[in-house]
């Protein structure tokens, strides 16, 4: 069955359907991993969005039980180049079209995905819809065209209640901004008991929880939607250690009086480059943002940019001059993508444990 890609600017583009027949409308971007699709669709940072794979066979080994970064994806859509129609893996469980079906999420594959891709670079993130073939391209396009992209994601994807991920280390609040599994599978290996509670949850309730450290999660959308976690954020500088990622980096900067912007397509992939200020050394980072801190606003804050995008110049690594709090814009626990600043979970314990040291002699 033939289906319809449609973007704001007037591109019209036809390819196969897959996965759900349910017409979806979204802000269309792109990554540019080559592998880690699984856990590319499950991560709820990609709320609202219909997701361009570059890598052009998407499927080939399927889905399994493992790879899952959220239960329940939020992404709109997926666009690929061909969806592999029988998989091969020992872990595979069921295709990426039957993936897709059972969450209900539309397809399309057979489309120019580099194509595709150069015209997000060429214009920035677009807005498109997934449709059927018999759809008139120009009602779609005037949809589009209107202002009505929700605001919402974090409260989407965020937990809505409390739970624990017991352990017998450090006692870790993590804050769920739309987390993946990832961050808690990272905090688990290292022996964390680990209270997990929703975005909106404040300073005052967060400190009530008695936590070694509270660690800031990933999340999709603009941070500036978020005061809560500003607030929360300001509430608890000084009182404990702080780790933020990705959207907690951007909430942290906000807290501390710096600004935030919308990238032009954003980062989104397993291979971007960043250089850590301190040390000299280059990683190789996996992210998934589409927003990032000024680096004129931090100058009148208490901040310090420690690491930057080898690609763009932008703000990867933020740390306070005052308090125990850190924060990198990618992703430390990886999947997909690699392991290379998987340290950083060790860097946070170390600051509890230097932090639990100070507070002993003081009290």
């Amino acid at each position: 069955m033939k289906r319809q890609l449609i973007l704001e600017d007037g591109t019209v583009m036809i390819g196969q359907a897959f996965g759900s027949n349910e017409p979806t409308f979204g802000e269309i971007v792109f990554t540019t991993g080559m592998t880690g699709y699984q856990e590319t669709i499950t991560d709820p940072s990609y709320c609202g969005q219909i997701v361009t794979l570059t890598y052009p066979l998407v499927g080939n080994y399927g889905i399994n039980r493992d790879d899952y970064e959220s239960i329940q994806p939020a992404i709109k859509g997926l666009i690929v180049k061909e969806a592999a129609d029988f998989p091969s893996n020992w872990r595979n469980d069921m295709s990426l079209d039957e993936f897709l079906k059972i969450k209900n999420i539309p397809g399309i594959s057979g489309v120019d995905t580099r194509k595709l891709t150069r015209i997000i670079r060429k214009h920035g993130t677009l807005k498109g819809a997934i449709c059927a073939e018999t759809v008139n391209p120009n009602e779609i396009i005037k949809q589009l065209l209107e202002d009505n992209t929700p605001n919402n994601q974090v409260e989407q994807v965020s937990t809505k209640k409390l739970y624990p991920s017991p352990g017998r280390g450090h006692h870790v609040v993590l804050v769920d901004f739309g987390s993946k599994h990832g961050i808690l599978r990272e905090l688990n290996k290292r022996n964390c008991d680990v209270t997990v509670v929703p975005y909106n949850t404040n300073a005052e309730e967060i400190l009530a929880l008695k936590p070694d450290g509270v660690m800031l999660s990933n999340g999709p959308g603009d941070p500036k939607d978020v005061p809560e976690g500003v607030a929360m954020i300001q509430g608890l500088l000084g009182e404990c250690p702080i780790f933020g990622i990705c959207l907690g980096h951007q909430l942290f900067a906000l807290a501390n009086g710096a600004d935030t912007y919308k990238l032009k397509f954003g980062h989104r992939g397993a291979n971007h480059p960043i250089k850590d200020l301190k040390t000299g050394r280059i990683y190789f980072t996996s992210q998934n943002h589409g927003y990032a801190v000024s680096e004129e606003s931090i100058h009148s804050t208490h901040l310090k940019v420690t690491q930057v995008n080898l690609n763009d110049c932008t703000i990867e690594g933020l740390e306070h001059e005052l308090y125990p709090a850190f924060t990198v814009q990618y992703h430390p626990e990886a999947a997909p993508g690699p392991e290379d600043t998987n340290f950083l979970f060790d860097q946070f314990l170390l600051s509890i444990e230097k932090w639990k040291g100070t507070v002993k002699q003081n009290a």
